[in-house]
């Protein structure tokens, strides 16, 4: 069994109206690809489930939930599925801020653009001492890069702006930086890791941003 983590609505349920709670189990066939009904999502860190939603289920003001579970089925590091799923408890929801949300995207970002976009990495470095935050930098270096890079320039060029509206596009554009970026690395490995943790880098970006 793995210790794992689920994300509900506000009222214990997931998209297709089913109840979750304490002790609660779920299972599927165990069969066909990740995103049938053969397989119940879970996450492997809670930091990775709460920046991944906008991209993923999108559940508006969501619950987590500690669970257990054994891996069957996985998609890289960002999320596995189990063929049977229990929820334990409700665990605190991690308070995530949008500039940890851009952090973590450029962050997933830097694994795959370090040695092709330099205009990318010199405005990469000096969004994170601080440097050069402005949006004119960001939509440039948005310009000169693709995929993973694009989406973190995106991400901070959004949070740039004070609205609802904004905060929720940055968080979008991070988690697509971390989906492409994980996709990229898998690729140019053959599968293997390549040295990118997604859960090391969560955990850097909100822990960095907190200070």
């Amino acid at each position: 069994m793995s210790n794992l983590y689920k994300l509900t609505d506000s009222d214990g349920k997931t998209l297709n109206g089913t109840q979750w709670g304490p002790g609660v189990s779920h299972s599927g066939t165990g069969k066909g690809e990740l995103c049938g009904p053969g397989w119940i999502h879970a996450y492997e860190h809670p930091l990775i489930a709460v920046l991944l939603n906008p991209i993923h289920a999108n559940i508006q003001n969501p619950r987590l939930w500690e669970a257990e579970g054994e891996i069957a089925i996985r998609d890289g590091q960002l999320k596995c599925g189990c063929k049977t799923l229990t929820t334990i408890r409700e665990i605190p929801l991690p308070s995530i801020t949008t500039e940890m949300r851009v952090r973590f995207a450029i962050l997933c970002a830097q694994h795959v653009c370090l040695r092709t976009c330099s205009t990318w990495k010199a405005w990469a470095d000096k969004w994170l001492s601080g440097e050069d935050r402005s949006v004119e930098a960001a939509k440039a270096a948005a310009w000169a890069s693709y995929d993973a890079a694009a989406w973190a320039a995106e991400a901070v060029a959004a949070a740039a702006y004070r609205s609802s509206w904004a905060a929720k596009a940055a968080a979008y554009a991070a988690a697509w930086a971390a989906e492409d970026a994980a996709a990229a690395v898998y690729r140019a490995s053959w599968g293997k890791c390549c040295g990118m943790n997604l859960a090391a880098i969560a955990e850097k970006a909100c822990a960095v941003s907190r200070k």
